[in-house]
């Protein structure tokens, strides 16, 4: 096997450590979800990292189907929150169910300035790379 990217290793440990120790910048980046089939065809863009805000369908695990806002993006345990998706503890106290992002699908997005910049660029790059291969 060649090595393509002298930048990251293959060793499972190193990965693991890169993983388990990157900046919440890179974090953000490793929280993405994918968007449901309308916005990907409106947008033309697959994935994008997930914010507070979004709304959210459940496609894996027990909570499978369960909609709902996110409330918070939780980057030190690579989870995130959901609205009425908790569970109450014996006392009585409602916590919150602990959701992977790529375990859900974006079916709306929270648009402001940046965000509309980001699709922007991701979209194009994707236009660049169709018409690379049509041609």
């Amino acid at each position: 096997m060649t090595v393509r990217n002298h930048g990251i290793a293959s060793s499972r440990s190193k990965s693991r450590k890169a993983h388990f120790s990157a900046p919440s910048s890179q974090r953000r980046v490793l929280m993405s979800a994918p968007l449901s089939t309308e916005l990907r065809q409106e947008k033309n863009v697959r994935s994008i990292p997930i914010r507070v805000g979004d709304y959210v369908t459940i496609t894996r695990g027990s909570q499978k189907g369960r909609e709902g806002k996110v409330t918070s993006a939780y980057r030190l345990k690579f989870v995130i929150h959901i609205e009425k998706v908790s569970r109450d503890k014996t006392n009585g106290q409602s916590v919150p169910i602990p959701i992977a992002p790529s375990k859900v699908v974006i079916t709306k997005l929270h648009m402001d300035k940046d965000r509309e910049d980001i699709l922007a660029r991701i979209a194009k790059g994707r236009e660049t790379v169709q018409n690379k291969k049509s041609a």
